[in-house]
């Protein structure tokens, strides 16, 4: 295209160049049928030279022609000159081009011309026009020019006639232009006004189908305004809504126009469609009644006006009103789990429940009752709450409850709720949960065939929230398998979904499944533990990655591990198993490992830890472990000598043989039971052998004070107790109910090197929960008495208290001291002293 203008550029500047000395006209003019032309139409040239242009060319001149650059054949006229040449084209399928006519020698340009093709304007469709009442007032039109290009300039103007004044209009637009605000000053609101466009170029002109219209019906009204929303008294179900028009139409009061009303309930998405339609609504008058709406409900209005057939204004701001309360009506649907409380043998019921699509709340704080029926006819409340669930216990007698719905008008029939056992059978097979969409879950289940099954239930809730408030539930008949269930769930949370199949007589047992809506790569990845070693070997175990941060079911987990020269190598694990063993490993490399968990949502990995495997020293395992064995099998054969010796002696190192005194008198003792474990008077005392025979050096003799002291103190004493010469006949002594063994402490009023005293001797009684021999038998003390000490009181002679002993008063017998070898100590300590 650029080509061939720049060629006709060339030929105007020749032809203006081409011209005799003081002659104005070209040398060579170029004669068509037409410049312009319908695209793909034939076209007509004639190139004529004129005969004194011809002084220097000579007579034979042949002539060409060219379309743009391209060379075309001519068919030269009939005359003696030879200065006439015309070119038919078939079919013109430029849009624009030259074509130019030359001598063929020189290739001189004598000629040219423009030819343009393209279409005649099409029809102007679909004229519409729209009154604007907002100052300043306008008539706005506007029209569709079609789909066609032209490829030719297109002008369109736009009529209008006034049928009452017959004063026409006509507005002249800019080429390609297809719409007009006609001025307040050329129409009247209420005239009849007959509008029109007219599109033309050079092929031709169309004009559109005539519209007769009233500007005021064509006028679209502003946003009109809800002013209040009113109840009417002793109207159920019916709103009176008071409306206007914006101040700047408010002048319009004598008209009746059209309205809608939509409404929704509070909390709804929906609008009512269609809305509820009023016609002829005098603006004088601006009040709609809306009726047949539920009672005691919030609802949301919405009005939009228009005059006859003029269009819809936008609809108007939200505005809110509450219907007159009843009693709420209806039955709720209901879902009871039922478990048994061994600890009281009563039934834990928790019960849910939801609106059928039945029931009506009739009100606005609406509250639920669950009651159960006494024997005499009245009701006991079991609950009382504005949740959609509660929890209590039952008697196991107990059939039935009782869950009612009450607002402030009264309460609801109540909905009867059997209360039945729970079974053990199983008689969901299979459960798999989907996603169905961005919003819902399609869940579907397989069952046996079973007589008395009625129905089923399928519950679901979130795993990441335990309060009882998220778990919804949906009852379903028996002859479905499958159901999609939608609610506000997220994306990359678990949620667990129950499948309960409903009998005639009670519930089954469940068949559980998790689902995520969405899934993705997890938060986290578990740091890696190496738990054991072994010699070229290594097991890694992890943590199990926290629920809320799964973000989807876990897939497997896999370890790349590489030492510095060798390739990477990958050990896989299960979901439900967190360990690899790393095997065949370089004890003189550095290792590097790092894990990577999948779900079925994506993949991430870990960080990177380093390792190293240490050298393993046989030789030095094998010393340990046959020092550790040599040791054992010498301990073992030493025990087993010790336990199975005869030899007294070696024995009695091991296990001393030590008398009870609870249950033996110092006088019983025999030489044999002593003769490993007690010295000879003559001998130096074993410490070990008078363990529990204590010299106390007492520089002045104990008063009642000094002696309480010992018997109050709560200080650890060792063998020293409390006084044991009055014990037996004390209220507080326990005696043979006390789970201790009493043993005795004898201590002197003087030091060991002063002067025998003449007064008895002071035993200080000391309790143990330790028996000295646990074969022994039984740890209760029994009946025994020691032989009586010159001047001691007889009551001072009792180690414990004894049922059946009434001691009888009789005359001392002589001590023989050889039988008393501790007393004989005692003595010859005494005399040492002296």
């Amino acid at each position: 295209m650029m080509k061939s203008i720049w060629m006709l550029v060339i030929a105007v500047l020749v032809l203006n160049g081409a011209r005799t000395e003081g002659d104005s006209e070209p040398c060579a003019k170029i004669h068509t049928s037409s410049s312009v032309v319908p695209l793909g139409s034939p076209v007509t040239a004639t190139c004529n030279i004129r005969e004194d242009c011809l002084v220097g060319l000579g007579q034979a001149v042949d002539i060409e022609w060219r379309l743009g650059s391209e060379l075309i054949l001519s068919s030269p006229a009939a005359n003696e000159s030879n200065r006439v040449s015309r070119v038919v084209l078939s079919s013109f399928n430029y849009t624009r081009a030259a074509l130019i006519c030359c001598i063929r020698a020189s290739s001189q340009v004598v000629a040219g011309v423009e030819i343009r093709a393209g279409y005649p304007p099409k029809t102007p469709q679909n004229l519409s026009c729209q009154t604007n009442l907002t100052y300043p007032d306008t008539l706005n039109c506007i029209w569709d020019t079609g789909q066609q290009d032209t490829h030719l300039p297109t002008k369109y103007t736009l009529h209008t006639e006034m049928r009452d004044s017959h004063e026409n209009h006509t507005y002249e637009l800019p080429p390609e232009i297809n719409h007009y605000s006609i001025p307040r000053t050329d129409f009247g609101l209420f005239s009849d006004m007959n509008i029109y466009v007219k599109a033309k170029n050079d092929l031709g002109e169309a004009t559109s189908a005539h519209i007769v219209l009233e500007p005021v019906s064509a006028a679209k009204f502003d946003q009109p305004i809800i002013a209040k929303i009113d109840v009417q008294p002793k109207r159920l179900g019916c709103l009176k809504l008071t409306w206007s028009l914006s101040k700047q139409q408010s002048w319009i009061r004598y008209l009746a126009v059209n309205l809608e009303v939509r409404l929704k309930t509070a909390g709804s998405d929906q609008w009512s469609d269609p809305p509820i339609p009023f016609s002829q609504v005098k603006l004088s008058k601006p009040v709609v009644e809306c009726c047949r709406l539920f009672h005691g409900t919030r609802y949301l209005a919405q009005i939009r006006v228009r005059y006859k057939q003029s269009p819809w204004s936008e609809w108007s701001s939200s505005k809110s009103g509450v219907t007159l309360e009843t009693a709420p009506t209806g039955r709720l649907d209901s879902w009871m789990k039922v478990s048994r409380n061994h600890t009281s043998k009563k039934l834990n019921i928790q019960l849910f429940w939801k609106p059928s699509k039945l029931f009506r709340a009739n009100g606005q704080n609406l509250s639920y009752v669950v009651s159960q029926q006494k024997s005499y006819g009245e009701r006991w409340r079991m609950c009382s709450t504005i949740e959609t669930r509660c929890s209590f216990q039952l008697s196991g007698r107990v059939r039935k409850v009782y869950l009612s719905a009450v607002n402030s008008a009264g309460k609801s029939l109540p909905t009867e709720i059997r209360v039945y056992q729970p079974k053990a059978h199983m008689a969901i097979m299979d459960v798999t949960a989907v996603p169905h969409d961005e919003r819902s879950f399609l869940v579907q289940w397989t069952t046996e065939v079973i007589s008395d099954l009625i129905g089923y239930v399928v519950e679901w809730k979130p795993l990441l929230k335990t309060d009882l408030s998220h778990i919804h539930f949906e009852t379903v008949n028996k002859s479905q398998s499958s159901l999609i269930i939608t609610g506000s769930f997220e994306p990359y949370k678990p949620y667990g979904i129950s499948v309960y199949p409903r009998f005639k007589d009670g519930i089954g047992s469940p068949q559980t499944v998790n689902a995520y809506l969405r899934q993705k790569a997890p938060s986290v990845v578990p740091k890696i533990q190496i738990k054991k070693t072994w010699e070229s070997d290594i097991e890694i175990s992890w943590d199990e990655i926290p629920l809320e941060q799964r973000n989807g079911f876990i897939k497997g987990y896999k370890v790349f591990y590489w030492d510095e020269n060798g390739p990477i190598k990958v050990v896989s694990a299960d979901a439900e198993e967190r360990r690899v063993i790393l095997t065949d490993l370089n004890t003189v490399s550095l290792y590097e490992a790092c894990m990577m968990v999948s779900t079925f949502g994506g993949s991430l990995n870990g960080s990177t830890i380093y390792f190293k495997i240490k050298p393993f020293d046989a030789v030095t395992v094998v010393v340990s472990v046959t020092g550790v064995g040599v040791g054992l099998a010498m301990l073992i054969i030493f025990t087993v000598l010790i336990c199975f010796s005869k030899d007294k002696k070696l024995k009695g190192h091991f296990w001393p043989v030590v008398p009870d005194p609870a249950n033996s008198s110092i006088k019983r003792w025999s030489s044999e039971s002593t003769q490993f474990t007690h010295p000879s008077c003559d001998e130096e005392p074993n410490l070990i052998c008078l363990s529990h025979l204590s010299f106390l050096d007492l520089t002045t003799k104990l008063s009642k004070e000094e002696d309480d002291i010992w018997l109050n103190s709560s200080e650890d004493t060792s063998d020293l107790g409390e006084s044991i010469c009055g014990s037996p006949f004390m209220p507080s002594y326990s005696g043979s109910n006390s789970e201790s063994v009493p043993y005795a402490t004898v201590l002197l009023s003087s030091s060991c090197n002063g002067p025998i005293s003449d007064e008895p001797h002071v035993y200080l009684r000391s309790e143990s929960t330790q028996p000295l021999l646990e074969t022994e038998g039984s740890f209760t003390p029994k009946c025994y008495q020691n032989a009586a000490i010159d001047g001691m009181p007889r009551e001072q002679c009792f180690f414990g208290p004894c049922d059946n002993y009434n001691p009888e008063i009789k005359e001392d017998p002589p001590i023989v001291w050889d039988d008393f070898p501790f007393l004989r100590a005692l003595a010859m300590n005494e005399i040492e002293s002296d």
